[in-house]
């Protein structure tokens, strides 16, 4: 379950005590039992229990009950709207590729969203994400006939949960000039609309750059004002094929040379990247986004994240929708990546690094430090 500092009234106190504590930072460690005073939404002590509880009686107090109390979980890449999809029939043979999978089931979802449903569906995703002790959501949305005013329901919907979230338009061509330009629009009216916004931040939101024409992209770096950006990128094989079909280039060539990709851009997946493009995606400081069950569910393949790692790109884990607990998906990924590799010492190590990179990568975004239970950090609990 999550708690944030928002929850306590006005500049009241909030304290969670006799828990586990565990800091995830290194002048703390572990505490047990501990507690977590916050105050104005910003960790104001970590320390034994009974010490905190005793000079801080007038707060609003949470017993743990020797549960674990860790900083809140940071999902890199998410589609909250993807709650529509769930036991949505299909209509035909089921979908054999994924290219199929993105016709017959998401662009089918997404023509048909309304503001209100862009609201539900945020609403029901972020419950979900409080469930799961999830308190940070990069999120990327899509509505292409709910465009304008679409990322403000979003928003809506963070604002009443007290959760932290940066979000983004997918803008594409796929469906005409017009909707890609209210999508470009509808990206720029919220980066502007959420400067200086403590719990919400923006990205220039694009949906992958098979769908997304030179012009669109030169569009929408002249809109961004210098904004990061939010790609998927290579997720399919089919990324790669249409792009250099269309475009005579492979997408990260592409984009590096239209000044998407840069150490505040987000791409999703990078599945099929070869060892070459890893080192320009190092070089260039971008974040890849490591989604371990959704390739495996729409079995585009696998993210060779040690190879990522070992090139210097700074890879963090998301959901991508499927679920919106960081937890399963940790719990997954040495498990695909131990399978791969066909060696069962791996994983250990490298999804828990995934996981830390969450809180830098969401770090780029927001000023307050995320990711630790420590004096001035966030109070996502």
């Amino acid at each position: 379950m999550a708690y944030h500092a928002a929850m306590a009234a006005g500049s009241k106190e909030l304290l969670i005590k006799n828990g586990v504590v565990i800091t995830l930072d290194s002048q703390l460690g572990v505490i047990d039992p501990g507690a977590v005073l916050t105050r104005n939404g910003l960790v104001a002590q970590v320390g034994p229990s009974q010490q905190l509880a005793a000079a801080h009686q007038q707060a609003q107090v949470t017993d743990a009950r020797g549960r674990i109390v860790l900083p809140g979980m940071i999902n890199v890449h998410d589609h909250l709207y993807s709650a529509f999809a769930r036991g949505m029939s299909l209509v035909g043979r089921p979908p054999r590729n994924f290219p199929e999978i993105l016709k017959k089931l998401w662009w089918r979802l997404d023509k048909v969203l309304t503001l209100e449903d862009v609201y539900t569906s945020a609403l029901v995703g972020l419950m979900e994400c409080i469930k799961a002790g999830t308190t940070t959501i990069i999120d990327h949305h899509a509505s292409p006939h709910a465009a304008q005013g679409s990322l403000a329901e979003v928003a809506r919907a963070f604002r009443e949960t007290g959760l932290r979230g940066v979000l983004c338009y997918e803008v594409s061509d796929r469906d005409g000039p017009e909707i890609a330009r209210e999508g470009i629009s509808e990206n720029a009216q919220f980066l502007a609309s959420c400067r200086g916004n403590p719990m919400l931040a923006g990205l220039f939101g694009l949906h992958a750059s098979f769908t997304v024409s030179d012009r669109t992209l030169e569009a929408a770096r002249e809109a961004s004002g210098g904004a990061g950006f939010h790609i998927h990128l290579a997720e399919d094989l089919a990324d790669i094929r249409l792009s250099v079909d269309k475009y005579r280039r492979r997408p990260v060539r592409r984009l590096l040379d239209l000044g998407i990709l840069g150490p505040k851009t987000i791409t999703a997946h990078g599945v099929h990247l070869s060892p070459a493009e890893l080192d320009m995606i190092g070089e260039s400081g971008t974040v890849i986004t490591h989604q371990p069950q959704s390739n495996m569910n729409n079995a585009v393949g696998y993210a060779q994240v040690r190879r990522m790692l070992q090139a210097g790109v700074l890879v963090g884990m998301g959901t991508d929708g499927m679920t919106q607990s960081l937890f399963d998906e940790a719990r997954v990924a040495p498990l695909l990546m131990r399978h791969e590799a066909k060696d069962p010492r791996v994983g250990w190590a490298e999804v828990p690094r995934l996981l830390l990179n969450n809180r830098e990568i969401a770090g780029k975004y927001f000023p307050t430090p995320l990711g630790r239970l420590a004096p001035g950090a966030a109070g996502d609990v």
